[in-house]
């Protein structure tokens, strides 16, 4: 281990500590004011020892990060706790200093780049931060929750990513911090006050019109170890239809992800009593469709005929959760069905990001199912929606921070993109977000019931919406090259 640079467990205390609290500013807590601090003490720490020992504490400093940020992780392993449980502890390991490896790719760049001087000029961190923290969203399908940015997510900084996007978010705060740590204090608060500013000045816009339209959001509050137990399916069936055909006018009502217990194929009765439901209204039913012995996780709509009016099959997948990487080929080669979506052993991808074309007011819906409001890209490439819809079953996720880091990332979906959201989940976060990413409604988390609310309107489309991560991408390469022109420079 000395051969390797490493500093001694003493050494990586800090730094673990460090990112530990940093995690504190994801949701629920949203304490960017512990963030900064420990950002900026961290920075300053690791600029001032070589690569080896660089990588190691950039390597402890996200661990400590992700496993606080992502403890939710250990969830889905306690819904058959008899069975999974003994797992809980490695896949959070396993994934926090998985995730730790790009801050520790990042620290020994850093260190390693800059003209050879063997150490870790605070610029080059912050460059190198920012361009790990925007690969993370990409590399291997991408995995890009809880970036240093997201800590914003409730508070004005959040609108700047109408135009540069959460890489961008982070790639500013990085810069605030790094300003700090080289007790620059004047330029750190000037930054951080034009993010403040441009928040303050983007919320105090007036908003559009809103369409005129009416939605009833379901959420049936099924708990995850009886959701597919078939003694309890018909009550959570009862539950959405009494929501579903329950009094009021409205112009379409949402099932939040796998809502129906049973396969529309095993029960063709099963679209006209969803249509007869909904009382002339569209409804929007999260499912499992099955066809030629592959499963989608899917959403149909289907109208008061119980006619599918338009369906949509998740294509981002969870790897090891709904799928598995390699899966199909296993099972060609070898004939082992166990991993194999084409067995039927696990979903199958859709064929990529969809507008869904409602008609009347409703408009035009991009839906995005669970993990898919994680990521920023795939709402890029399509036409422009009028407004985007989420369904989800965050009771995977517990009760404390998962389901709210989740909500909070969709809810940047939308000032992103200046689009409202409805975000629609079986035990919660249900609620609706307008194209400035506040709640304008919302039901209680995990309890029962339905909601209808109004749909508010959309913006004109955001810098983000039309450039995607290219201005960041831009600002990248002109601190590189700042650094290599001038390497004794700048926050050293």
């Amino acid at each position: 281990m000395t051969r390797l640079g490493f500093p001694g467990w003493r050494g990586v205390a800090l730094p673990f500590g460090l990112g530990a609290a940093m995690a504190l500013g994801q949701a629920p807590l949203g304490w960017w004011f512990v963030t900064l601090p420990a950002l900026a003490l961290l920075l300053g720490v690791v600029s001032r020892v070589g690569p080896r020992q660089g990588m190691w504490l950039g390597w402890f400093a996200g661990g400590g990060y992700f496993l606080l940020a992502l403890s939710w992780i250990v969830n889905p392993f306690f819904v058959d706790a008899a069975r999974d449980a003994w797992m809980a502890p490695f896949a959070l390991v396993f994934l926090a200093f998985g995730m730790a490896l790009f801050w520790a790719a990042a620290c020994g760049v850093a260190a390693c780049g800059v003209a050879g001087r063997g150490r870790a000029p605070i610029l080059a961190l912050v460059t190198a931060l920012a361009a790990a923290e925007l690969a993370r969203g990409y590399v291997l399908t991408g995995f890009p929750w809880a970036l240093i940015g997201h800590v914003w997510i409730n508070w004005a900084p959040a609108q700047v990513a109408s135009l540069v996007g959460p890489s961008g978010l982070t790639l500013l705060t990085l810069g605030v911090a790094g300003l700090l740590a080289g007790r620059r204090w004047v330029p750190a608060a000037a930054l951080l006050g034009a993010m403040w500013g441009f928040g303050v000045w983007a919320l105090a816009q007036p908003m559009p019109a809103p369409p005129g339209v009416t939605l009833r959001l379901v959420q049936p509050d099924a708990p995850q170890d009886t959701k597919w137990d078939a003694a309890h399916a018909q009550d959570y069936f009862d539950r959405l239809i009494y929501a579903t055909s329950a009094a009021g006018k409205v112009d379409l009502v949402i099932w939040p992800e796998t809502a129906l217990p049973y396969l529309i194929n095993d029960n063709p009765d099963l679209p006209a009593m969803i249509g007869d439901a909904g009382h002339g209204a569209l409804v929007a039913v999260g499912l499992q469709r099955v066809a030629g012995g592959r499963g989608w996780n899917a959403m149909q709509v289907f109208g008061p005929d119980g006619a599918v009016r338009a369906s949509y099959d998740k294509h981002h997948l969870v790897p090891f959760g709904e799928y598995y990487p390699g899966g199909d080929l296993l099972y060609d080669w070898f004939g082992l069905a166990t991993f194999s979506a084409r067995a039927g052993n696990a979903y199958s991808m859709g064929p990529g990001p969809a507008v869904l074309d409602l008609g009347g007011k409703l408009g035009k819906v991009m839906p995005l199912i669970c993990y898919e409001a994680v990521f920023p890209q795939d709402l890029r490439g399509t036409a422009r929606p009028s407004w985007l819809l989420q369904i989800t079953n965050d009771a995977w996720f517990g009760t404390w921070t998962g389901p709210f880091q989740h909500a909070a990332q969709a809810r940047l979906r939308a000032v992103e993109q200046g689009l409202p959201l409805v975000r629609v989940a079986n035990t919660g976060v249900t609620e609706v977000v307008d194209a400035r990413g506040r709640v304008t409604a919302s039901l209680p988390f995990g309890t029962q019931g339905f909601l209808d609310a109004a749909l508010p309107g959309p913006l004109p489309a955001t810098p983000y919406a039309r450039f995607g991560e290219t201005p960041v991408l831009v600002l990248l390469a002109g601190l590189l090259a700042a650094i290599l022109i001038k390497p004794r420079r700048p926050f050293a």
